[in-house]
Order: structure tokens, then sequence, then C-alpha cells
């Protein structure tokens, strides 16, 4: 696939995403589709309440869109729909709930996780039937471990969800996951091209076109959130990307900003049970800089420099490998 080709699937997500957004915000307005905000969060963001949500009906449809018209119809393609559009559909439920009952919480974690596991498990039996290699590359080195089917799934179940919820984490601040999610990609449609991967790359070039288009809605102050439609749709996307990279490892470095916002999460519950104290002011650690005092504006400024530090660790890395393979 030429170079060409991925900017204009970039470029097509991002109009169209730019072109929902009137259409789509007012109609999430007037279904009164808004955000319930904790009420044990920044009470700065309790004026956030009623901002429309569920906008990552928008990312999802603008990328999908996009890869469908630029990418041939194989079996990876399917994959990757598979992997983000069904967690996104586990999103939309948990949205959906949410607005019903006019409530923080939408599906329960049993529900949530149950759905996660189901999809997830179609994405492992998808890349069996396509002859994926079931071995992880070790990065940094030239090594890799060959698990076999028996362990490759269960690894990559427990990637899916873990990495999807990690995502879901860092959708906390107008315009975080928009711009991580936009750098993620953005490295992973790279390296994709240096694999000649193209249908992974036009993939993961219409997401970052989709959530760059949905980012001019959703920067501060947010006209819409994406909800867990879109981040759970963009955690599913990137651990099959991932996956049909071969790069499933290395994603924890691209990824770094989500795996710091889960562990400051499973830290500060360690932390209070076993202890009884909190390690941050307020977890997610977004909230904790927000919570010593920094902007919003400021947080997530900071948060996207971190995200392109560890994209550009990783696509440093995988650079190296593909001028001096072992």
């Amino acid at each position: 696939m030429e170079f060409k080709t991925v900017l204009i699937a970039m470029g097509t997500a991002f109009v169209l995403a730019v072109i929902m957004g009137p259409l789509f915000i007012p109609i999430l307005r007037r279904l009164k589709f808004g955000q319930q905000i904790r009420d044990d969060g920044p009470q700065g963001h309790l004026k956030k309440a009623g901002t429309p949500t569920m906008g990552g009906i928008i990312i999802m449809l603008a990328m999908s869109i996009a890869a469908l018209r630029f990418a041939d119809k194989t079996a990876e393609l399917v994959i990757l729909l598979v992997a983000s559009l069904g967690y996104g559909l586990v999103g939309f439920l948990d949205d959906y709930i949410k607005i019903l009952f006019k409530r923080s919480l939408g599906l329960t974690a049993k529900q949530k996780l149950a759905g996660q596991l189901l999809f997830a498990a179609l994405v492992c039996y998808l890349l069996y039937r396509n002859g994926h290699n079931p071995a992880l590359d070790i990065p940094f080195t030239s090594y890799s471990l060959d698990l076999g089917w028996w362990f490759y799934a269960p690894f990559l179940i427990l990637l899916m969800m873990g990495m999807s919820n990690a995502v879901n984490f860092t959708d906390g601040l107008d315009g975080l996951l928009s711009g991580t999610a936009a750098v993620a990609f953005g490295v992973y449609a790279v390296i994709a091209m240096l694999l000649t991967e193209p249908e992974t790359a036009a993939f993961s070039a219409a997401a970052v076109g989709a959530v760059l288009g949905f980012l001019v809605y959703n920067a501060h102050p947010a006209k819409v959130f994406m909800g867990d439609t879109g981040s759970l749709g963009i955690g599913g996307g990137l651990v099959a990307v991932a996956a049909l990279t071969k790069t499933e490892l290395l994603l924890f470095i691209i990824g770094g900003v989500f795996m710091i916002e889960i562990l400051s999460v499973i830290l500060q519950v360690a932390s209070f049970k076993t202890r009884g104290k909190r390690i941050f002011k307020m977890s997610p650690i977004h909230h904790h800089f927000e919570l010593t005092g920094w902007s919003e504006w400021r947080v997530v400024l900071t948060f996207w420099l971190a995200g392109l530090v560890f994209a550009g660790i990783g696509l440093l890395h995988q650079y190296w490998l593909h001028q001096y393979p072992s």
C-alpha cells in the first residue's frame, strides 16, 4: 500500500468525523444522552454534567467507513473491525444503561467483562483460523517466545480486556484519550507499513483521522464525550493492531500512558485495602494532578507529550529491527 493511500484514509476519516459532529451532537443532546458525573470526582467536573456522550459512535463510524474504503477486504480487516466494533458495542451498551437509568455506572463489572471476553475470544478464533503465529517477540531483543495457542489465546484475551480497560481509565479529561490514541495509532500505521501490513496500516491511519476529527469537538471545553463506546472500541482496536503486527509486548511501551493510568488505579485500590491509605489524591492519576492544582489543559498536554515519548521509543525500536533484522 502506498503512503499516499494511507494518508488519504486518514484524511477521509478525519473529514467524516468532522462532518458527523454537527449531525450527531444535536441528536445526542435532544435524546438527553448526557454524561453522568461522579459525585466524588474533582468538583470542577460537575459543570460537565449533561454534556452529550456516546460520541464514540462518530469515531467508530468514521474509522470503519474509511478503513473499508481504502483497505482490501481481507481476514485481517475483519479481525480489526470485529475487535474495535465488538468492544465498541460493549461500551455502547454500558453508555446506554448509564443514560437510561441516570447513573454513573452502566453494565455491572461481570456483564462488561463477559462482553469483553466474548469478543476477545472471537478475535482469537479468527486469528487462529487465519494462521496467526502464536509467538511473542521480546522487545529490544531478537528472541521470540512460542507460546502455542493454548497459552497465546489466554494471554491475548487478558491483553484485550486489560488494555481496553486501561484505555477506558484514560478517558477522564477533555481530549486526553483522543490525543493519546491518535499518537498510538499513528505509530502503528508506520509500523504496519514497515512490516508491509497494508490493511493494518490503513485501519490504523483511519483510526488516527477519526479520533483527531472527534478531537475537534472533544478538546476543552468538550462539546461531546466519546463514552465507553469510543474508549473500549479504541482499546480493542489497538490490541488487534498489535497482534497483527506481532508487537503485543511492545504495546506496553507504545501505550505507556494507558499502562500508567491503570496501574495508578490498581495501586490506589491495593494500598487502600491493605493499609487504609491512598497513594494518590484520586485515581486514575490524571485526576491526582488536577487536585494538586494543575489546569485541565496542563494535564492533557503533559500526558500527550508522555504519549509521544512512549510511542517514539516504540517506533525507534521497530525501525531498528527493520533496518537491522536478526
